[in-house]
């Protein structure tokens, strides 16, 4: 049966991913799209979402693509209604907030799926199959990108639950808590926060372990030339190498360069997302998982701030 799904919150993710990923997969149909301005796509506007409910447009599913400030309520609302549920990431504003949906969709029967597009990656499965047998020595990720190519003009992610770089960061972990074989946590962490605003633009994080392997995390929006996507994992066996993103995969003593495509690239990340949701909705399940929104939730709570230079678009 194809779903009939509405995309709420029509800004660049939208429309870059979202919206051309759901054309091209049969299992999905545009039913609507909810934005406070009219976007003139081709399919039925409304400007709220309970204009949506209430209105004759019959839809199965939301893909929930406004800022994180603002999801509970519709994503509350949909679910209460039998609605599936699609959440971009972040998922939330914050963790308590994030468990009251994963209550709704509990108590409603509709799927919640906390997407992470970037576990969706060409090599990511790969990588954490490889991982599984070894013995880990140490972990660097290095995830450095240009705020202003990324996020152009949406002040809403220097606000506090925007999480300034902590949105690409949060892409970081999610791979981090994929591939990994054991469960990690904040030992300390340096945010660096622009003078004239309320969200880091830069941060040093260190994790530990259960068998005190160290993680260490470098995160930039201050990156300009080429950008840098790359997870570097030492093992007994060698050197694993997870670079554009996800995407590429170079293994110790395999001269074989795994994957396909560069990061920003992401409609086959998407794709694969899309594929994963139409998955749950047909099997009544839910994918929800916190562990990513945990991890920057810890950073923010344990973190130093240092002010830096004001940062102006």
């Amino acid at each position: 049966m194809t779903i009939r799904i509405a995309v709420v919150g029509v800004g660049k993710i939208a429309r870059d991913q979202h919206l051309p990923v759901i054309a091209d997969n049969p299992d999905f149909a545009l039913a609507a799209v909810v934005s406070r301005n009219d976007p003139r796509l081709n399919a039925p506007w409304y400007p709220t979402l309970d204009a949506l409910l209430a209105g004759d447009t019959p839809v199965d599913a939301i893909a929930l693509c406004t800022p994180t400030a603002v999801r509970y309520a519709p994503a509350a609302l949909a679910m209460r209604r039998g609605v599936h549920c699609l959440l971009e990431k972040p998922p939330a504003a914050t963790l308590s907030e994030f468990e009251a949906m994963r209550a709704v969709a509990d108590a409603s029967g509709a799927t919640l799926f906390a997407s992470w597009h970037s576990r969706f990656a060409a090599c990511v499965d790969q990588a954490r199959v490889w991982l599984a047998g070894r013995q880990i020595v140490s972990v660097a990720i290095t995830w450095r990108e240009d705020v202003r190519h990324w996020h152009p003009g949406q002040d809403w992610i220097w606000e506090p639950e925007g999480f300034g770089v902590f949105d690409p960061g949060s892409n970081a972990l999610s791979i981090a808590t994929a591939i990994l074989p054991r469960a990690f946590f904040l030992s300390g962490a340096t945010l660096s926060m622009p003078a004239n605003r309320a969200a880091p633009i830069a941060a040093d994080l260190t994790f530990v372990d259960g068998h005190g392997v160290t993680i260490t995390m470098d995160l930039d929006w201050r990156q300009t030339g080429p950008q840098s996507w790359t997870i570097v994992v030492e093992t007994d066996a060698g050197t694993m190498e997870l670079t554009n993103g996800g995407a590429n995969l170079t293994l110790p003593g395999d001269p074989q360069h795994y994957g396909e495509g560069q990061y920003g690239g992401l409609r086959a990340e998407y794709a694969g997302m899309y594929a994963r949701f139409a998955a749950l909705i047909a099997a009544g399940q839910s994918d929800a998982d916190i562990a990513p929104l945990r991890h920057v939730a810890d950073a923010m709570l344990r973190g130093r701030r240092v002010t830096v230079e004001p940062f102006v678009e």
